[in-house]
């Protein structure tokens, strides 16, 4: 096992990737340049969130074209793990890696707070080691993160689980009060139907250590059965 972070113009997320990955597991990270296409044998591959090429265009938009998501691309192909966090969903949403897209919210405010997440199911190497209905809190800094996509793909998307978090409540309810963008069924995050690549709004690299006073994240990357 070997990670990799991908590292765009205007990343600004990676290094607390870097650290959650580095710091509980004794696997090495390698740091991955957005204009090589070489991903330095690393088998488990994250985009970080953060606001690549300044997000002039449309979030991700330019950056899919960078060499490293060719070569992202093809370890998602052949059936290697593959994450993105909030731009780096983003991006993997414009690469095709995923389907949907992430819209401005709806409330046309860029919203940096806590939010609550349960897990849409538990077959997903990102959702495996969290209890049914199980509550977590994870923070949100974004501007589109208001997922959405046709109706034939969102029945898609149910039908075959492929949804990973849903916004909710404290309790674990879903309510359009605990949906923070106006994302369709309250979702936060998928996987692909292969089950390789994921990607979530939420950063669980911002609250996977004790001295951030809160660990929930943790749950998430435990998933990847390493020690954190």
């Amino acid at each position: 096992m070997k990670f990799g972070v991908v590292i765009f113009p205007g990343s600004n997320c990676d290094q607390d990737l870097i650290d959650v990955l580095s710091n509980y597991s004794s696997e090495p990270v390698e740091k991955l340049w957005h204009k090589s296409n070489d991903l330095l044998g690393c088998t488990h591959i994250f985009i970080p969130g953060g606001f690549s090429y300044g997000d002039y265009l449309r979030s991700g938009a330019i950056a899919k074209l960078s060499p490293i998501m060719d070569a992202v691309s093809q370890h998602a192909a052949n059936g290697g793990f593959v994450m993105g966090i909030c731009n780096g969903f983003q991006i993997l949403t414009e690469s095709g890696l995923l389907p949907g897209a992430l819209l401005r919210n709806t409330n046309i405010k860029f919203n940096c707070k806590n939010v609550f997440l349960t897990p849409g199911t538990k077959n997903s190497q990102v959702t495996n080691k969290l209890a049914d209905n199980q509550v977590i809190e994870v923070p949100i800094a974004h501007g589109e993160g208001r997922f959405y996509c046709d109706d034939t793909t969102l029945a898609e998307i149910e039908a075959n689980n492929q949804v990973i978090f849903r916004y909710c409540d404290a309790e674990g309810n879903l309510t359009p009060e605990s949906n923070p963008n106006g994302s369709l069924n309250n979702i936060a995050g998928i996987t692909n139907a292969g089950r390789n690549v994921f990607g979530m709004m939420p950063h669980p690299e911002r609250c996977a250590a004790d001295y951030l006073l809160n660990a929930d994240g943790k749950l998430v990357f435990e998933g990847l059965e390493f020690n954190v």
